[in-house]
């Protein structure tokens, strides 16, 4: 009996901040084409700049900015119209995807039968699921969550993103700001905006690194509430 030809399949690589996500994209992408498959790589929002993938450990490749507007189908099949070939694609920060994106690339998997390897985060600093990142829990063949396991400060498993201006944990504003674990002054002559992660009990009292460390310092007791 003759053996049935591979089937693509849509999966989801997720995990926290700082868990190694990107370096995992980088890595598919890399595996792929050393053997002599023909990819495409794609980003969001990433935080070394416009169409950069970028890796914590110092890693980059260039890749295509995905804009609200982007259209993964209508890409895909002009560039295959067009003679080139597409085995896969890796999509990188994918939580910034829109629903309708996400269910492009399904729809990319189901009728053209390319490989999507999408990797992305959960939820934002408010502890609510990204629209993109929803949508890809429900489509995806299989949802993988990243073995390397971020810590809080406290030393236990981090499981939730904050985001920080000026050093203090905030729940409010724009969900998409671009920023990294360490604080950077905005060039703007706005608020320092950073991203920390934290086990869900300290992210519920909004004690970081820092204010945990001022309030050791100055020998207040911890919240309790």
């Amino acid at each position: 009996m003759a053996s049935l030809p591979p089937v693509a399949e849509l999966q989801f690589f997720t995990g926290t901040m700082d868990s190694g996500k990107s370096t995992l994209a980088l890595q598919t992408n890399h595996n792929h084409a050393a053997r002599g498959r023909e990819g495409r790589i794609f980003t969001s929002h990433d935080r070394a700049g416009s169409a950069t993938v970028s890796s914590r450990l110092g890693l980059t490749h260039e890749a295509i900015e995905v804009p609200p507007e982007f259209d993964f189908w209508k890409f895909v099949v002009s560039s295959l119209t067009h003679g080139a070939r597409i085995d896969y694609i890796v999509a990188d920060e994918a939580q910034f995807y829109t629903a309708e994106q996400v269910e492009q690339l399904a729809r990319i998997v189901d009728e053209l039968q390319i490989d999507v390897f999408a990797f992305g985060i959960l939820t934002d600093f408010r502890s609510r699921m990204f629209p993109g990142s929803a949508r890809l829990v429900e489509l995806a063949d299989r949802m993988n969550v990243l073995q390397v396991e971020a810590l809080c400060w406290c030393g236990k498993r981090a499981t939730h993103n904050a985001r920080t201006e000026n050093g203090e944990m905030v729940t409010e504003g724009a969900v998409i700001v671009v920023g990294d674990i360490e604080s950077a002054p905005a060039a703007d002559g706005g608020p320092e905006v950073g991203y920390e992660v934290l086990c869900r009990q300290h992210h519920r009292r909004r004690l970081t690194a820092s204010r945990a460390q001022a309030v050791s310092m100055i020998g207040e007791p911890l919240p309790f509430a």
